[in-house]
């Protein structure tokens, strides 16, 4: 088995838990390969080991059977634009706070190397969205596992998004901007802005709009096949676009639509965590402080 290690940075109270992954991958003779700026932190560490290193989507290949995020969410989505269209899962062992989509704790590493040797996993695919615009963006990877934003810049005031599905006027949003989230991304921003959550399977997209100026506008679910487009006006000069974390400033007039990329992301589950068992421990529904 070879393994890819990811993480933004590991910090002091969790090195413990990355020496505990290494040592079970190395006890259950796995090839390591570990990201660029994570082994420069941790060569003492690492020198125990036989390792290789990558530092750029070329360099995972199809002989990688899984990356490993060490972080919380925003760790996973560097990820996703790592992996790409390779079809390598991605497990995401949970260093940060809530952790909606790396829900595995780092109390289960020798569970999960476990079962990633013996293939007793299971991997959700997971539907991405890709951004086209009149314009060169966000040429690392035009695609996103969470969602695309749509806002204003700083304090300005707010804009008209003028929205279609497939050339058809849906709506203008007057709004600090709208969000068009996958079902993986539901839990993130959308939900936030009051957005549903929508099952991973569900095969739909999630146009939120943002601090909407009128009272009757509401998030609406679209089947995930049509194209959703964009017209922006505004008193700025330009406007911001977001994929996940990554942040590009366009000006106005630019055109952007919205459609679900060609390939899938595979995130790696243990075959007892199911989203519903995700959604009543991160969101401690049916908890009652009462009792």
């Amino acid at each position: 088995m070879k393994v890819a290690i990811y993480s933004r940075g590991i910090e002091t109270d969790h090195e413990v838990h990355f020496k505990s992954l290494l040592q079970e991958l190395y006890l259950h003779k796995s090839r390591i390969v570990v990201y660029s700026s994570l082994a420069n932190q941790h060569q003492a560490t690492l020198s125990r080991y036989h390792y290789e290193i990558f530092s750029n989507s070329d360099d995972l290949d199809g002989s990688v059977d899984c990356v490993i995020s060490l972080g919380g969410d925003g760790t996973m989505l560097d990820c996703a634009i790592l992996i790409r269209d390779k079809g390598i899962p991605l497990l995401g062992i949970n260093f940060g706070r809530l952790g909606f989509l790396s829900t595995l704790g780092k109390e289960e590493i020798k569970r999960v190397v476990e079962a990633l040797t013996s293939r007793s996993y299971h991997t959700d695919q997971r539907t991405l969205v890709h951004v086209d615009a009149d314009i060169p963006l966000f040429a690392d990877g035009p695609f996103a596992l969470n969602e695309f934003v749509l806002h204003k810049r700083d304090f300005s005031s707010m804009i008209k998004v003028h929205t279609y599905l497939n050339g058809e006027f849906l709506n203008t949003y007057w709004a600090d901007g709208v969000i068009v989230s996958t079902p993986t991304g539901s839990t993130g921003y959308n939900l936030s802005c009051n957005g549903p959550i929508v099952f991973p399977e569900s095969q739909s997209l999630v146009i939120t709009p943002i601090a909407p100026h009128n009272l009757n506008v509401r998030s609406i679910i679209v089947p995930d096949h049509n194209v959703i487009s964009f017209e922006v006006e505004g008193r700025a000069e330009n406007f911001m676009c977001a994929m996940d974390a990554r942040r590009e400033i366009v000006n106005m007039g630019v055109q952007v639509a919205i459609r679900k990329e060609n390939f899938t992301i595979g995130l790696v589950r243990l075959n007892e965590n199911t989203f519903l068992e995700t959604l009543r421990n991160k969101l401690t529904w049916g908890l009652d402080k009462r009792n």
